[in-house]
């Protein structure tokens, strides 16, 4: 019988392992090193599935759990405690399904490959840890080790700029980690228990026996809040996102697009509404006026962006805003489709960011004056990057119309003006996104340069056909992953009502 509970330590030893093998074969064998990275990536996706097919979506407490004491020395009783929910299920999958994808993705990267390859690895072991995660500190661990490797992803193979756009990315991050350190360090004294158990404090506040003052709740709930802001980035904590998206190589771009933001947004969902409802209830205006401004600040800056990479990196801002948005309705459509919305961002952004440093590899820029009329001499990218591009606005039958439509729909009964500031940000992202298209794939021909520009390869195929069969399947039939995360949304929702005047609002959703 499979033991369920040894899944998530075991996806972290299997990453782990493939780690030490890089270490250990010669830098001059570049191939076997890119070989050894994808091979062990894709085992951890493949083993990844069973979490899946091993998943009870009718339990609303944390699954494939496993609790051992990791130290304890001073007091501090710290726990390897690991387990996920609904919520955080997919996006472990998620996670384990960009990684093998960006590693395919990066045969052009012929310099340092062994290093590059090890921090690949010990980036998935960081993102994979932040969302099983139940002990705090262990959290916090995480947290920071996957900060270290992208770090040097994109100081070492990144851009022109690189060094300052990766020293960026570095202090706002840890500016926000200081703060949630110093809130997980405060909750530790706030628990008789003294431990750093995030379900058993959830729950502690949940029944009163943590009673926090309101100017402790308050500066608590900012704390967190804050270090997740800088990472979604929500308005105005954005600004180190486009420099690190542009000069990232691509698979960089394609794990902080498809990935690391996400974390700001699971956190929200798992510190910020669970143990802080109240303050959460009191600031949602405020929040969702940033979030409103970041949807429209996003998409308008996109739309005048001369830098197609630029553009997408633009877009994130104004897409992470509409899920933050969803979040902070607070009814169970909105936060439902918040959580599904981060799968399909992930898996549409992550997209544009392959298919630009696809054009990327062949020119070497990423202006949008440079090209025009490719859908002549590429006609096989040209319909890739349509579909992708249709996905990312939301096309009824592509995977971001369900998510777009349960947080319109949820935001509509929270607060109806934020819902039409909300429908706004989508028709803009349609104007960005179909004329970045037609100047850069229809008309004529205008440079010498991309005359000769060869189509697609195998290599290439490989890495997006997955990714749109999976976009179809997402937006055709997306009960497959809404009813896993109906239970964990729900009990989110609840701990929210608690504080609120008792008015939920539930549609079934069929997802067909």
């Amino acid at each position: 019988m499979l033991e369920t509970e040894v899944l998530l330590t075991a996806l972290l030893l299997i990453l782990a392992a493939g780690a030490s093998m890089v270490a250990f074969v010669p830098s001059r064998k570049i191939h076997l090193l890119r070989g050894t990275a994808l091979f062990f990536t894709t085992l951890t996706f493949l083993c990844s599935l069973l979490l899946v097919s091993h998943f009870d979506s009718e339990i609303d407490t944390m699954q494939f759990v496993q609790d051992i004491s990791w130290f304890d020395v001073g007091g501090l009783h710290v726990r390897y405690h690991v387990g996920i929910d609904g919520i955080s299920l997919f996006l472990v999958i998620l996670t384990t399904f960009l990684v093998p994808v960006a590693v395919l993705a990066s045969w052009s990267i012929e310099e340092k490959v062994k290093s590059y390859m090890f921090f690949m690895l010990l980036l998935e072991v960081g993102m994979i840890g932040v969302f099983i995660s139940l002990d705090l500190i262990l959290f916090y661990v995480f947290w920071e080790v996957m900060l270290v490797p992208m770090y040097f992803l994109i100081g070492v193979w990144g851009g022109e700029r690189r060094i300052y756009a990766a020293v960026k990315f570095f202090i706002y991050t840890m500016a926000g980690s200081l703060l949630m350190l110093a809130a997980i360090i405060s909750l530790y004294f706030f628990n008789e228990a003294q431990n750093f158990d995030l379900v058993e404090i959830t729950q502690k506040l949940s029944s009163g026996e943590i009673v926090l003052s309101p100017l402790a709740e308050r500066l608590l709930f900012l704390a967190f809040f804050l270090a997740f802001a800088v990472k979604v980035p929500l308005f105005p904590f954005h600004t180190w996102l486009p420099d690190a998206h542009v000069e990232a190589p691509t698979a960089g771009s394609v794990l902080l697009a498809g990935i690391l933001l996400k974390m700001g947004i699971y956190g929200l969902l798992r510190f910020c509404l669970p143990m802080f409802p109240a303050v959460s209830v009191q600031l949602a205006p405020a929040i969702s006026l940033l979030a409103i401004i970041g949807i429209i600040y996003g998409a308008l800056v996109a739309m005048v962006q001369p830098d197609i990479k630029k553009l997408v990196a633009y877009s994130s801002i104004s897409h992470l805003g509409f899920v933050v948005l969803g979040i902070f309705a607070f009814n169970f459509q909105s936060i439902e489709g918040a959580t599904y919305q981060m799968l399909n961002h992930g898996v549409s952004t992550g997209a544009l960011f392959l298919l630009v440093g696809m054009i990327y590899d062949r020119r070497h820029t990423h202006l949008i004056e440079d090209f025009g009329g490719l859908a002549h001499v590429m006609p096989c990218y040209a319909a890739f990057f349509m579909v992708i591009a249709l996905s990312s606005i939301g096309l009824p039958g592509l995977n971001g119309f369900v998510g777009e439509f349960l947080i319109l729909q949820g935001t509509f009964l929270e607060n109806a003006g934020r819902a039409a500031f909300a429908a706004s940000g989508i028709v803009l992202s349609a104007v960005y996104m179909l004329w970045m298209y037609q100047r850069v794939f229809m008309g004529t021909l205008q440079n010498e340069k991309n005359l000769a520009l060869p189509d697609l390869n195998w290599r290439e195929i490989l890495i997006l056909v997955p990714i749109v069969i999976l976009a179809l399947w997402m937006g055709l039939y997306s009960s497959t992953f809404l009813r896993k995360m109906d239970t964990s949304v729900q009990k989110v929702v609840d701990r929210i009502e608690h504080v609120r005047e008792p008015q939920i609002y539930r549609v079934e959703y069929s997802g067909h």
